[in-house]
């Protein structure tokens, strides 16, 4: 069974321009598994990965859809932040903040977490 998607008109959040989130897109992001639609034009989105990146692009080219990974090591040090993991209860560090009401995993059950979404999708 396949989905009809139209094409959606949405605002970004960056600059409050609308931009055009076509059929395709959608299609595509959930091909992907992606849940959220963007919120930022593609314009922005490129600004956004730029800033991320240092201004480089990788080596996978790196269009509005996002890119590949790089593989440099040129970010520097992460800050990491102390959890207890949602699964096993074991207290972890994470490279985020914690957000109260969202799952927090320790490496080890979200690598099991990831691997059991991935045979769902089979």
């Amino acid at each position: 069974m396949s989905i009809a998607y139209a094409d959606k008109t949405l605002t970004c959040r960056d600059c409050g321009q609308p931009f055009v989130f076509t059929a395709g897109e959608q299609d595509f992001y959930a091909q992907k598994g992606f849940t959220n639609q963007p919120s930022r034009c593609p314009d922005c989105r490129r600004a956004a990965k730029a800033a991320r990146s240092g201004g480089e692009r990788d080596s996978y080219g790196g269009g509005s859809y996002g890119g590949g990974y790089s593989g440099r090591s040129d970010r520097g040090e992460r800050t990491m932040h102390p959890a207890v993991c949602s699964s096993c209860g074991r207290d972890t560090m994470v490279p985020f903040v914690p957000t109260s009401g969202k799952p927090v995993y320790c490496s080890d059950c979200f690598r099991a977490q990831r691997e059991n979404r991935n045979y769902d999708r089979w």
